[in-house]
């Protein structure tokens, strides 16, 4: 006899919620508002939706390449229908759940369908892997849900129809969580983000199946296992640990309200449930008014409530099976600090905020890197108005608003049980007119790489001073203007939709295009191998623009311009890729070799031999004098706000405006494709000529020219060399250092500024680098990635035409041949012997 899961709703529901029954249905066109919502919501048109009045869960359809998001599972076969989607608990529209695969359920499916449309009080949705589908293995997934339960019974199937033994993995996929961890043998994580108050658990159900002994099963040829887990969603781990401890034994609730002083409810506490034996604690959380409720089997556990900023208070509390225990506490007052960032007008500012613990004062924890309120020891904010509750002690306090403005620093005591004040206003220090800072590659959890909120997002890229962000999500067609409208910062940072389309070689970004809601992807294209094909269908998807940007990402030089098959022996690449891109990403995120002066380096040892290397920026410049016609941006590639975020390496492009919310994506396009760049991770950098020629313009003077040059810098970046390239050659007499040239360099916001005289004798492109060799980014980013980039900005080439007869590339190497693959350290480090042996190191050693 089957456990009699019925039994678990009426145990624990009250009656009067029985009545209802539960509900499949295949979302049409007409019911896309039905699809669960929340930050990992992924339905689309087709899906599954299965409810009863407690909990709603989606199972994906069999479309075609129907997967959550690229990073699932990857490969040929990593599609992912007849799975599980989402799960929420109904209307709190919280879904915090990428993927439920049973049995790591992946690749083609026979059937997707509705087996029960709950009309029978049971609904029930069956996915099916026919034998010859599977290889020899038939399986089989059903989903089912009734009434007020809290979670999904998901009863697996597997039957070897071949004619040898087969290995079954006995092992299911699911995530993503910030924490997981097992109690009572039920398996449970938390939401990325623990602010979200969601959690999962699942656990086998010995009634409906075998519990597996071993991960793995050999399966005899004509023999069949089944097995059966109950998967619960609650507003916490341990609420959903509860719902799944109730359908295996007896539980009792514990509940209760953590208040403070005046019995105000804390919102947002965490309770730390640890039951013997346990090597991690499963976290519950107060709601908005301090409430709680859980479930637990009988036992005697020991609970911790915390928040920061307040002294934790242990209690230890003895459940019995079918009664309810109040715990009820009161929390000390909370210490931190009250912000008010502000601009020189008084309006409301985006900053973001370093604690920097001093003396013996413990580190600020502050929350999970991918979320800006509360990442690591840093806050980011959309308003400059928030509180930050912080143990107390003394700290130094840092608040900044991108690279140019003004940052403030103050040493803070914070008292136990009080809060401390603090209000500054920020200053423009840098002027920038006709310029806009932008970065045309970020991600957010949309891309499904990364658990970085969308929301996140624009909050770090407004944090950041980022004015202007074209939405480029991997594999899927996305638009950010609705989440900039809902946070307020319309006047502060413009979008327009775009992609990143992305696979196992070069990944290219586009824009503008049109999402297609509740399609597969949004109605993005897939993925070729040869960039070449994928930027063609870029250039021309939904429709000829002639606006329409398209970049190469972190490009593998070597490959795409040099050695396409990688044996080691230069065949021009893809041939023809660089005429149909706008541009390459010369910096991304890190590192900053645009003066290294060789094509690569011996990194650090993977292994007896080490590895190799390729320093992008030199190749660039090499690749410039074979007439390679692409230009250089700078971007973050962000996947997360602390670490890896938004903010340091940006490029700033010509404008009619410098109001974000003016910006016009096709300007922004049109002076991107003609040149008009500059790139940059501090410094703002101004360059021209005489008469006005700027980045990626081409000009007739014979002879040579005079640059204009000027270096601004905001008071927490420095720069101490500007040296002019001459097709790419750093030309000794075109250097100027603080050290040899201080009367060229200044203190104040201008660190530098002349005009510098540059004699020519062939045609030539112009790039000028600012550069703080004895400096670097750690003020305004702490803790983050990016302190430990020196500051640099360069622009794009000005290309001078000497003898009136058009450009003409030089096909200068500068000292080294063109990098081809399959190079070993001992021949890379024979090679650069060879080359230019008194050329400065590279920066960075990854």
């Amino acid at each position: 006899m089957k456990f009699p899961l019925f039994l678990f709703s009426a145990a624990v529901l009250p009656c009067s919620l029985l009545v209802a029954n539960p509900e499949a249905f295949e979302v049409d066109v007409d019911q896309v508002n039905e699809l669960p919502k929340g930050k990992e919501a992924d339905g689309i048109i087709g899906d599954f939706v299965m409810r009863n009045e407690r909990i709603e869960a989606l199972v994906s359809c069999d479309a075609p390449l129907r997967r959550a998001n690229m990073s699932t599972f990857y490969g040929e076969q990593g599609i992912t229908p007849g799975d599980l989607y989402d799960l929420g608990v109904r209307g709190a529209e919280n879904d915090q759940l990428t993927i439920f695969a049973p049995l790591k359920q992946q690749g083609a499916v026979s059937s997707v369908r509705i087996l029960k449309d709950g009309s029978d009080g049971e609904a029930v949705i069956e996915t099916r892997i026919s034998g010859p589908t599977g290889r020899g293995l038939a399986r089989t997934h059903e989903y089912v849900l009734k009434d007020d339960w809290r979670g999904v019974l998901i009863r697996s199937t597997v039957r070897n129809e071949g004619v040898e033994e087969r290995t079954v993995e006995l092992e299911d996929k699911w995530g993503p969580y910030s924490g997981s961890g097992e109690t009572f043998g039920v398996r449970w994580g938390d939401a990325v983000d623990p602010a979200d108050h969601a959690g999962y658990a699942f656990a086998w159900i010995p009634a409906e199946g075998e519990v597996p002994a071993a991960k793995d099963l050999i399966l005899a040829p004509g023999a069949e296992i089944s097995v059966a887990r109950f998967v619960a969603v609650g507003a916490s781990p341990a609420e959903a640990v509860g719902w799944v401890a109730a359908i295996l034994g007896e539980t009792g609730t514990i509940s209760g309200r953590v208040t403070e002083q005046g019995d105000r409810g804390i919102g947002g506490a965490g309770i730390l449930v640890q039951a013997e034996g346990d090597s991690a604690p499963v976290p519950a959380y107060t709601d908005a008014e301090g409430r709680f409720s859980f479930r637990l089997p009988p036992g005697r556990f020991e609970l911790r409530f915390v928040q920061s900023g307040r002294a934790a208070v242990d209690r230890q509390i003895e459940v019995a099976g079918g009664t309810e225990t109040n715990a009820d506490v009161m929390l000390e007052p909370a210490a931190g600090i009250a912000l008010e960032i502000v601009g020189e007008g008084g309006e409301s500012l985006p900053c973001k905020v370093q604690f920097l613990a001093l003396g013996d004062t413990p580190k600020a924890e502050l929350g999970p890197p991918n979320r800006a309120h509360g990442c690591k020891d840093q806050y980011q904010s959309e308003t400059g108005r928030f509180t930050v509750t912080l143990a107390p002690g003394r700290y130094r306090v840092i608040v900044t608003h991108g690279i140019e403005f003004a940052h403030y620093a103050q040493e803070i005591e914070i008292a136990a049980g009080s809060t401390v004040p603090l209000r500054a206003t920020l200053k423009r220090l840098v002027s920038t007119p006709g310029w806009v800072s932008t970065d045309y590659h970020n991600h957010s959890t949309q891309s499904g790489d990364n658990t970085c909120g969308t929301d996140d997002r624009i909050i770090n890229l407004a944090a950041e001073n980022i004015e202007f962000a074209p939405t480029t999500e991997h594999n899927r067609l996305y638009d950010w203007r609705p989440h900039i409208e809902r946070l307020g910062l319309a006047a502060q940072i413009q979008t327009v939709s775009g992609m990143e389309l992305t696979g196992g070689g070069a990944h290219l970004n586009g824009f503008p295009f049109k999402p297609v809601p509740h399609t597969q992807d949004n109605g993005a294209p897939v993925w070729q191998k040869d960039p070449r094909l994928n930027a063609i269908v870029l250039r021309d998807y939904q429709g000829q623009e002639s606006d329409r940007w398209v970049h190469v990402n972190h490009p593998d030089m070597a490959e795409d311009f040099v050695d396409r098959n990688g044996d080691g022996q230069p065949d021009g690449g893809f041939l023809h890729f660089g005429s149909l891109i706008d541009a390459l990403e010369t910096q991304n995120f890190v590192g900053n070799d645009i003066l290294a002066g060789q094509p690569m380096r011996v990194g650090k040892a993977l292994g007896p031999q080490g590895r190799v290397q390729y320093i992008r920026e030199f190749i660039w410049l090499q690749l410039l004098n074979q007439g390679l016609p692409v230009w250089a941006i700078a971007v973050s590639d962000a996947h997360s706000v602390h670490g890896n975020g938004a903010g340091g390496w940006r490029t700033y492009v010509k404008s009619s405006t410098d109001a974000p919310a003016e910006i016009n994506w096709r300007e922004m396009s049109r002076n991107s494709k003609a040149g008009h760049m500059i790139l940059s991770n501090g410094p703002y950098l101004e360059v021209s000529t005489g008469d006005g020629a700027i980045a990626g313009d081409m000009i007739r003077r014979p002879g040579g020219v005079s640059l204009k040059v000027k270096v601004q810098c905001t008071d927490w970046i420095d720069v101490d060399r500007v040296q002019v390239l001459v097709n790419g050659v750093q030309r000794p007499e075109l250097n100027f250092t603080r050290a040899a040239n201080p009367d060229a360099f200044q203190d104040g916001t201008v660190r530098f500024e002349r005009e510098i005289a540059v004699p020519l004798s062939e045609d030539s492109h112009l790039i000028v680098v600012a550069y703080g060799e004895n400096s670097n980014l750690s003020i305004g980013y702490g803790s983050s990635n990016q302190a430990g980039m020196r500051p640099c900005a360069y622009n794009n080439p000005i290309f001078v035409d000497v003898d009136g007869g058009g450009f003409s590339p030089n096909g200068d190497t500068l000292g080294y041949p063109l990098p081809v693959k399959s190079l070993n350290p001992d021949q890379v480090q024979a090679l650069l012997e060879r080359g230019q042996p008194n050329a400065p190191a590279p920066e960075t050693e990854p």
